[in-house]
């Protein structure tokens, strides 16, 4: 709550007035059945028409101040909460931003979507609602009670006994509520995670015909959602009857007491109107503050799982060196551009490191090629570079400093990165490729196009760089989306280039052209081509074979098929007999 009390604080003004302005409308309500007392006891008695319709009149005026007090609270309120839960949203955003791989993969993607909205909506309202609310209706239940003792106190000691009867069967059936609302929030994430996973795995499920399959699976987790719902619902549901039970009877208790005293001749009919108006709104504030409770109560809870998110902090934390653009060419030959010193990478959870004592150099204008079995630790490997994970044991470098010297801003922006998953955004092919590099011109994109031999199929299209792409870029090929995030890493002219796995959907004669192409283009950029085919590694400078989270030997092609049992076999499993043989000679 702390926090959600830092985002309020810009809103003091608000904060004050939209409760201040609801108290001010509760206290021209709690006058209106005295206004209906003098019109049954004076004008209506009297047989004065007159006197009543200037009571009603008075009536109007009370409810149109009413209005504008009321409209003004909400306007307010709604500023506050709408104000504090935008800046809320921004920073959590923020946050998440922040985070490292590692944060991100244990939190969950589907937990932090579920944070992002549905949580933070119930903020929200639970800021809305307590604003107008939380002051309000115990100012009109203690006020009630106090005007009925200013009309007669004999009759006013039924509202001292059931004032405090109400607060115990509604707070006792709060509390059991409370904790059960906190259980249908988990089921929700897990409804969330099943209906996310299904809606990105789609193609995949229809593939295998797995639709059947997963309805069940999601009508398990929604059914229990439901049970859930349903349970906590039954309970909720007990609030209105027996409150209104207890008020009914509040009521007759009232009629029954006051008409004694009518007849003795101790007050009057109105009065006893006023009373029933008093209990009356006493019941219509406790069902608003019960349900005021409720959303209150789920609102702390959404606060608390948000808060929870703000709570984990990354595991990088920036350096203060800033780094630069300038080329690695001008620095000494004898400084890497990328060093591994027995370095180890562990996940979190994990009971085994994915890579243990990695150690190699990779020196400017050297392209590395990175080869092993699935689940060897390639991907890992070079996400240690842009310092996407955390080294748990040793020392990556990259232009002689220590990768957790830079900030993060200034590593990145000397390494150009190609992932495996293939993503593009929605936009124009121009606002994706400024994504590497913001002002880069038309002849840049067009030049980095070339390079990843996407530039043709561009052209067929007859868009140019105007060519929109749909979110994900679903509207075009696996390969054409592959060839365009190489070029947006091109953009941005790096000293270093990542390119994980990122040609798989290429054919063998457009992955040539490209790796052709990239080592013709890239000048003295320092490599690193992640992939599963040896083919389109074997050109490369210095090739690493990874085998179990270990380094098994590196070299040039030659040097491990002759050296290196792993890579032989794998260039075996993948080329022909003779080809291998003839390219160890």
């Amino acid at each position: 709550m702390k926090r959600l009390l830092s985002y309020m604080k810009h809103y003091k003004k608000e904060s004050i007035l939209g409760p201040l302005f609801k108290m001010l409308e509760a206290s021209f309500e709690l006058f209106v059945p005295l206004v209906v007392a003098r019109m049954v006891d004076v004008g209506i008695h009297n047989r004065d028409v007159g006197y009543v319709i200037r009571m009603g009149g008075l009536l109007v005026l009370l409810g149109v101040i009413g209005l504008a007090c009321s409209l003004t609270a909400q306007y307010f309120a709604a500023k506050a909460s709408v104000g504090a839960a935008t800046s809320l949203r921004n920073d959590l955003f923020a946050h998440i931003g922040s985070l490292s791989y590692a944060e991100i993969d244990t939190v969950g993607t589907s937990t932090l979507i579920t944070r992002m909205t549905s949580d933070i909506n119930q903020v929200q309202n639970g800021v809305n609602m307590t604003l107008r609310l939380l002051l309000r209706s115990p100012f009109v239940v203690f006020g009630a009670m106090l005007m009925a003792f200013t009309v007669d106190v004999r009759t006013a000691m039924v509202f001292a006994v059931t004032i405090p009867v109400l607060c115990i069967v509604v707070f006792g059936i709060l509390l059991v509520s409370m904790p059960l609302y906190k259980k249908v929030q988990r089921q929700l994430d897990r409804v969330l995670l099943t209906t996310r996973e299904n809606l990105l795995g789609v193609r995949v499920i229809r593939a295998f015909n797995r639709q059947k399959n997963e309805t069940v699976a999601f009508e398990e987790e929604n059914s229990l959602l439901v049970k859930i719902q349903v349970f906590v619902g039954k309970i909720s549901a007990l609030l209105n009857p027996v409150t209104y039970v207890i008020i009914n009877l509040a009521i007759v208790a009232v009629v029954w007491t006051g008409g004694c005293q009518v007849d003795a001749g101790v007050i009057s009919q109105g009065k006893v109107i006023a009373l029933v108006n008093y209990m009356s709104q006493i019941l219509a504030e406790l069902i608003k503050m019960a349900n005021l409770i409720i959303l209150i109560s789920k609102a702390m809870a959404c606060m608390n799982r948000v808060d929870s998110v703000f709570r984990v902090k990354s595991s990088i934390e920036d350096g203060s060196f800033a780094g630069g653009s300038a080329s690695p060419a001008a620095a000494p030959s004898r400084v890497p551009m990328v060093e591994f010193d027995h370095m180890d990478f562990v996940y979190a959870g994990a009971k085994e490191p994915a890579l243990e004592d990695i150690t190699f150099r990779a020196e400017p204008g050297e392209t590395i090629g990175i080869i092993g079995g699935t689940g060897s630790g390639k991907s890992t490997l070079v996400n240690m570079i842009p310092r996407f994970y955390e080294a748990t044991r040793g020392r990556v470098a990259v232009n002689g400093r220590d990768v957790r010297e830079y900030t993060q801003n200034g590593l990145r922006s000397r390494i150009g990165v190609v992932p495996q998953r293939a993503v593009l955004f929605k936009g124009t092919l121009r606002d994706n490729m400024r994504w590497g590099r913001a002002d880069a011109s038309d002849e840049d994109i067009y030049r980095a196009l070339d390079i990843a031999q996407a530039r043709e199929f561009v052209d067929q299209k007859g868009d140019g760089l105007e060519l929109f792409i749909s979110q994900e870029g679903k509207n075009l090929s696996g390969g054409q989306r592959q060839r365009l995030t190489i070029a947006r890493a091109l953009v941005r002219k790096p000293d270093i280039l990542i390119l994980d796995d990122s040609a798989s959907a290429l054919d063998f004669a457009t992955d040539a052209r490209l790796r052709s192409a990239i080592r013709r283009g890239t000048g003295s950029m320092t490599v690193f081509i992640v992939s599963q085919r040896a083919a389109s590694i074997k050109q490369a400078d210095r090739i690493l074979v990874l085998d179990d989270g270990r380094i098994a030997g590196q070299g040039t092609h030659r040097e491990l098929l002759r050296d290196c049992s792993v890579y032989r076999e794998i260039c075996l499993s993948q080329l022909s007999k003779e080809e291998v043989e003839r390219d160890e000679q």
